[in-house]
This record gives C-alpha cells, sequence and structure tokens, in this order.
C-alpha cells in the first residue's frame, strides 16, 4: 500500500470519528436541553401561576399566558404573618446548620482521621440513620417531646432536623478528609499543635467545600419541610414559612394566586443561596464522592 492510500484511509477514518463523535455530541445536547426544560419550566409554570386570576386558574388553562398580570397576588402574599413565618423559618434553620455543620464536621474527623476500635461501626450507624423515613419518627417523637416539655417549641424542630441531616452530612465530609494527606497533620504535630488546633486550623478550612455542599442541602431540606413543623408545632407565632400556605384556605374560599405568589417569594431564598454557591457545592460533591 503506498502512502497516499495509507494517508486517504487515515482522513476517512478520521472523518468517521468525528462523525461519530458529532451524533453523540448532538444526542448528549438534546437530552441536556431536555432535562433544562423540564427543570426550569415548573419554576416558570408557578410564577405564571402567581400572576392570574382565580377564575384564570380555575378554567383549566395550566399553559396560557395571564391575561393581565395581578400583582396583587404579592401583595396579598406578603400580609398576615408572612415576615413572621419568614423569620421563623430563617432562625430555626440558621440554628440547624450550624449544628450540623459543627457536629458532623467533628465525628467526620473522628471516623476519618483517628485510627480507633469502632470507627467503621460508628459510620455504619450513621448510613443505616440515612435508610430511617422521617415520617416514620413522627409518633415516637411527638411522645418524646411531650414528655420533655419542648413540644410546639423551635427545639422540637431542631432536635430532628439535626438528626435527619447529620448521616449525609458525615458521610460527604468523611469522604473528603479521607482524602487529606496525613503528612499536613504529621507537620502540625511537629510544631506543637494539638488535636483542637489542627481541626480548628487545618482540617476545617480545607474542607470549606464539601462543608458548602452540607450546608446547602441542609438548607432546603429544612426550608421546605412541612409535616414536622404540621405536626409539633400549634402556636401561631412559632409555625415556620411552609405552614403559612393555610392562611390562604378558608371555609368557603381559597386564593390560588396568593398561594402561587406565596410560594415563589418562599423558593426565592433557596434559588439565590444556590447560585451563589453552585460553584462550591459542585466542588464538595466531587470531592465527597471520587475523592472519599
Amino acid at each position: 500500500m503506498n502512502t497516499s492510500s495509507v494517508v486517504s484511509l487515515n482522513q476517512q477514518t478520521a472523518t468517521a470519528r468525528r462523525g461519530r463523535f458529532s451524533i453523540a455530541k448532538t444526542i448528549v445536547i438534546l437530552f441536556l436541553s431536555l432535562l433544562v426544560v423540564t427543570q426550569v419550566y415548573p419554576l416558570l409554570w408557578l410564577v405564571l401561576y402567581s400572576l392570574k386570576t382565580n377564575e384564570e386558574i380555575l378554567s383549566g388553562s395550566f399553559f396560557a399566558l395571564p391575561h393581565s398580570f395581578q400583582w396583587s397576588n404579592y401583595s396579598a402574599a406578603l400580609e398576615g404573618n408572612y415576615v413572621r413565618y419568614l423569620l421563623n423559618s430563617f432562625f430555626v434553620t440558621s440554628v440547624t446548620m450550624a449544628t450540623v455543620i459543627l457536629l458532623s464536621s467533628l465525628c467526620a474527623f473522628a471516623i476519618s482521621r483517628f485510627r480507633w476500635k469502632y470507627g467503621q461501626v460508628v459510620m455504619l450507624l450513621f448510613l443505616v440513620g440515612m435508610m430511617i423515613p422521617m415520617q416514620a419518627t413522627l409518633l415516637p417523637l411527638m411522645i418524646i417531646f411531650k414528655n420533655i416539655h419542648v413540644l410546639n417549641t423551635h427545639l422540637s424542630l431542631i432536635l430532628p432536623y439535626v438528626a435527619f441531616a447529620m448521616p449525609i452530612a458525615v458521610f460527604i465530609l468523611s469522604g473528603f478528609m479521607k482524602s487529606i494527606p496525613h503528612e499536613i497533620e504529621e507537620s502540625a504535630v511537629m510544631d506543637g499543635a494539638n488535636v483542637g488546633r489542627i481541626f480548628w486550623s487545618i482540617i476545617l478550612p480545607v474542607s470549606v467545600p464539601p462543608v458548602m455542599t452540607v450546608c446547602i442541602l441542609t438548607f432546603i431540606n429544612i426550608w421546605n419541610e412541612y409535616i414536622l413543623a404540621a405536626t409539633f408545632i400549634s402556636s401561631e407565632k412559632l409555625k415556620t414559612l411552609p405552614f403559612g400556605v393555610n392562611s390562604f384556605v378558608s371555609q368557603y374560599s381559597v386564593n390560588y394566586g396568593a398561594i402561587g405568589a406565596y410560594l415563589v417569594l418562599g423558593a426565592l431564598p433557596v434559588i439565590i443561596i444556590y447560585f451563589l454557591l453552585a460553584d462550591k457545592i459542585t466542588q464538595g460533591m466531587v470531592a465527597g464522592a471520587v475523592k472519599g
């Protein structure tokens, strides 16, 4: 086979490979585009829903644009106890996030960096905790909280929120901390650092990406949680944001437009925080899944 034939064959092979790559790339782009549409459209639909009248909503035209934007729905959503519910949600979420980050980082540090007999057993217990549904604990928690007199307080929400957020947080953080070279700790010990100094000054600052992942996962789960809040909280001044939807439902009427506006306002903090921390969240998920 002469040189020209070899060159021609190589060109044909390269062309065929580029053709297959282009087809595969097109399929991936179409799939991702479809995925984006399915994820973004519910949010767009909710915004349109919040700008319609009750008549437009009840007419069944779910995909139609509103005839006129009903900004009064947002005024109605902001009335009443919205600010109080918002502050309660921020308080419960902030305290829970701080507690989860502190406890889970300490547990992950002990499991991943210490060599002790029951380290894997403790990790297994946390993994088992990921399999327990929150709804299955409503009755026993109700009895326990009633007996210790914390029912109808924010503590009755914070305690189970922390307990159910801990397993996934420990799993993510321990997976990352295992990848940190032990030589860093050895150098710190040679300089006279104790265990507490190593954790606060070395391990925790390095673990910022997975910590951000734990923050956003905990925030989303707690911010949208309804069942525990509706079960353990009866006082109007202690209710959280998801529970405020009920205020737009009366015995004889339902303000659907105001409900939509209320849901949009409730979702905004989650969306804003996610976009602000998107890069660190992605880094944390990759670090916890691959390096561990």
